[in-house]
């Protein structure tokens, strides 16, 4: 199942069930309305479909608490950077203000003259939990989303912390929906692709992830407390590199799909 948020009609935004043409019928893809919040309990369709194109997506989740961070969670990527792999997760925190949907912009702020994109799988939680032992970890598993971990690197480097580096507004894109029908086993071996203005960037698999998705739940979870709708982001492979305004850049995952915003200066 795909669950997304969207907006008709400059109305409020709801939650939908996203059915993609995949039969070869010919028929559009299409986005069936749904009462309720997933994340919540139950939800009920109201029988009203319309077309994928005719709606705007927005953040799939809004964190209700916090976006978690994995740095240097891809070898190659650490290597990149002249950076060692740590032997524990390195975790930090991205203020869910930072969260934007699909087609949003990512604001490049004055603060910074190098701002670069991090595509990653992102891990969406579906329960209140603590302590999950990585055995556990499917259970608290709401879906995964496609993410984008923007970075201010030269504040990243002269701050010796990474919370104004990461989160400014607009740096933590998510879309452009939920996949709740993935295992932990099938999402610990996508293909990731990022890419700017059409030219391919980043291309590993979530199997190169240093620390695995169950691992990542029981090592946060073991310092605070989860809640539905935080969001993990796993960590990202080798190859990011600088944005500028003007510049779009897409983050495609196989299985999932593709996040894509557009880059503009602060006004």
């Amino acid at each position: 199942m795909r669950i997304a948020r969207y907006v008709a009609d400059g109305g409020d935004p709801a939650f939908g069930i996203v059915e993609l043409a995949q039969d070869g019928s010919g028929h559009p893809d299409s986005i069936a309305a749904i009462t309720g919040d997933p994340l919540a309990g139950p939800v009920n369709y109201t029988g009203e479909r319309v077309p994928l194109e005719a709606v705007r997506l927005v953040s799939p989740v809004i964190p209700r608490s916090k976006v978690i961070g994995i740095g240097r969670n891809y070898a190659a990527h650490a290597a990149e950077l002249d950076n060692t792999v740590p032997e524990q997760p390195l975790a930090f925190i991205k203020p869910n203000t930072s969260v934007i949907g699909p087609g949003e912009p990512i604001v490049y702020p004055p603060e910074t003259e190098n701002l670069h994109f991090e595509g990653e799988l992102a891990v969406v939680i579906g329960r209140i939990c603590r302590r999950v032992p990585r055995e556990r970890a499917a259970e608290v598993i709401f879906g995964y989303t496609v993410g984008n971990d923007v970075t201010a690197r030269d504040l990243q480097a002269g701050d010796r912390q990474w919370a104004r580096a990461k989160g400014f507004d607009s740096f933590c894109p998510l879309g452009p929906w939920i996949v709740t029908h993935l295992g932990i086993d099938e999402a610990s071996d996508l293909r990731l692709i990022t890419s700017v203005n059409g030219e391919p960037k980043q291309d590993g698999r979530t199997s190169e992830l240093v620390h695995g998705i169950a691992a990542l739940i029981e090592y946060v979870s073991g310092f605070t407390t989860l809640l539905p709708g935080d969001v993990i982001l796993t960590g990202t492979p080798a190859g990011v590199g600088p944005l500028t305004p003007g510049d779009s850049v897409s983050v495609t995952i196989e299985g999932i799909g593709t996040l894509t915003n557009s880059v503009v200066e602060e006004s």
